[in-house]
C-alpha cells in the first residue's frame, strides 16, 4: 500500500481475468475517495463503496484527529448558535483541506490513476470538506456526491472556473437533526446558482444512508463512468 499523507484503506478495482490484469496494468484507472463523517473512520463508509463499479479504485481516508474512539475532519465552531447552525473550525478545516488534497495528489501518482476521473464522496463532515474542495479546485475533481452535508460559509462565496457543469450529487434527510435538510438542499441551490449540474435527493431518514439513497448514489455515479 502506498504512503499516503492520511491514513486509508485501499480497495483495487476487481480484476476477474488476465485480460483484466494486462488491461490494468497499461490503462490509467478512475478512483473514488470517501470522506467519512465526524466520529466515524475509514472503514465506515465500506459497505456504500462496496456497491460502487467495481472498475473504481477506492480510497477511504481517515480523519487526522482522534474524537470518541473515531476521528474528525475538524472541531466545531458553535459560536453561531448550536450544532443545527456549526461551522468547520477554521484552521482544522484548511489543515484537512490541505491533507485530502495531498492524498488525492500522491494517489494519483502513485497508482497511475486517471486525473480526469477522480471522484469524491463524503458523508457529514466528510461532505462538508468534499464540497469545499471541489470548490478551491474544480478541475482535480470529475465529479462528487456529498450526502447530508452543508456548504461552509468560508466558501459560500466561491464561483471558480470549472465549476460550470461540474455533476453534483447532493443528498438531504427529511428528519436529519444533525444536519437540518435545509442546510443540504441551500448547498445544492448554490451549486445549482454557480452552474453546477446538480442532482439532488431528499429522503425520509435522519443522519444516516438508508437504501433508496444509496441506489440513488450508485446510480449518479454509475452515470459519471465514461
Amino acid at each position: 500500500m502506498a504512503d499516503l499523507p492520511l491514513e486509508h484503506v485501499h480497495v483495487a478495482p476487481d480484476a476477474e481475468s488476465e485480460t483484466d490484469l494486462a488491461a490494468e496494468a497499461t490503462e490509467a484507472a478512475p478512483a473514488v475517495f470517501i470522506l467519512h463523517g465526524r466520529g466515524a473512520d475509514e472503514e465506515d463508509l465500506l459497505p456504500v463503496a462496496r456497491h460502487l463499479p467495481d472498475d473504481h479504485h477506492v480510497f477511504s481516508l481517515r480523519a487526522p484527529d482522534p474524537l470518541h474512539g473515531g476521528y474528525t475532519w475538524y472541531d466545531l465552531d458553535l459560536s453561531a448558535g448550536g450544532l443545527e447552525a456549526s461551522q468547520p473550525d477554521a484552521a482544522d478545516f484548511r489543515r484537512s483541506l490541505d491533507l485530502v488534497a495531498e492524498s488525492v495528489d500522491a494517489a494519483v501518482d502513485a497508482y497511475s490513476l486517471d486525473p480526469d476521473r477522480i471522484g469524491l464522496l463524503g458523508f457529514s463532515q466528510g461532505a462538508i470538506t468534499s464540497l469545499s474542495l471541489v470548490l478551491e479546485n474544480p478541475d482535480r475533481y470529475a465529479w462528487v456526491v456529498a450526502l447530508h452535508g452543508y456548504l461552509a460559509d468560508s466558501h459560500a462565496d466561491l464561483d471558480p472556473d470549472g465549476i460550470e457543469g461540474k455533476p453534483v450529487f447532493v443528498a438531504a434527510g427529511a428528519g436529519d437533526r444533525v444536519i437540518p435538510e435545509s442546510r443540504s438542499l441551500d448547498a445544492a441551490d448554490r451549486f445549482a446558482e454557480i452552474g453546477a449540474a446538480v442532482t439532488r435527493g431528499s429522503y425520509p431518514g435522519g443522519h444516516g444512508i438508508g437504501q433508496e439513497e444509496l441506489a440513488d448514489v450508485v446510480a449518479f455515479v454509475e452515470s459519471q463512468r465514461v
